[in-house]
């Protein structure tokens, strides 16, 4: 099966979920043509374990950075984060953003955590992996206003319309797409994965959280980033080879790797 190179560019693959059996999770990886992982932080806590991690395998990459809905019980300054992320498999900031619909965490305080860490990354020039959930205009102001070319970065499991889309797309931002995407009644949102330029184009899962179709409502993995990336290759229609090689190339330049 492993005819094609994949790469999953946003999974949680060190939380809990995958605790009992995360070796074999990495043999379906294989098996699907799943090469390569970014292992993505949602708090601080997490940097030891992701670093432990990255290092005892070759093909797996982390971020640093604080969820925008995790309350913190300490905000990280900006050096405190361009330290975090000085490890030769650090590959980017966050993931950081906006999120107003769950309201655990201030606008307010999301705002400056998100400014934050756009300030980091641009001092250590990684990009900044965005998490936006129903928060279009607070998002894309803040990155507008704190120059995320200066760095670039991903709008991770993108859900919002072709207008969002744009305005990231005009500052640089590649988008990326997880299992949302093969959802049946999400039409609009496989339009704009038809539309966004190949060269911009991600992958991903958000494992353990949005498995694709045929396994929605199941516990997602990376194994399962092929379905993402078929579905994709049909409403676009290119074949799953062409699509694999593209966006597997495209987060390498994104990602430095």
């Amino acid at each position: 099966m492993a005819d094609i190179s994949l790469f999953d560019t946003h999974c949680h693959i060190d939380f809990h979920h995958f605790d009992e059996d995360r070796d074999d999770v990495f043999t379906r990886m294989a098996e699907a043509g799943v090469e390569r992982i970014v292992a993505v932080s949602v708090e601080l806590e997490q940097t030891d374990r992701l670093k432990q991690l990255v290092e005892s395998r070759e093909n797996v990459w982390f971020s640093t950075g604080i969820h925008p809905n995790h309350e913190a019980e300490h905000e990280p300054t900006v050096d405190e984060l361009c330290a975090l992320s000085d490890h030769p498999r650090c590959v980017a900031i966050g993931e950081t953003g906006m999120d107003f619909f769950r309201h655990h965490v201030e606008a307010e305080i999301q705002a400056e955590r998100f400014r934050t860490h756009i300030r980091a990354a641009r001092r250590v020039g990684k990009p900044v992996i965005v998490h936006m959930r129903d928060a279009d205009e607070a998002t894309l102001t803040v990155l507008e206003e704190e120059g995320i070319q200066g760095c670039g970065g991903i709008m991770h499991c993108f859900s919002s319309g072709w207008e969002a889309a744009s305005r990231a797309l005009d500052m640089g931002m590649s988008i990326s797409f997880s299992g949302n995407v093969t959802f049946k009644r999400n039409d609009e949102l496989r339009a704009v994965a038809a539309r966004v330029p190949l060269d911009r184009l991600l992958l991903e899962t958000d494992s353990p959280y949005l498995a694709p179709m045929p396994h929605r409502g199941k516990r997602n993995e990376p194994t399962y980033v092929r379905h993402v990336a078929e579905c994709i290759a049909e409403v676009r229609g290119v074949s799953l080879a062409e699509l694999a090689g593209q966006t597997t190339r495209n987060a390498e330049v994104c990602f430095n790797i």
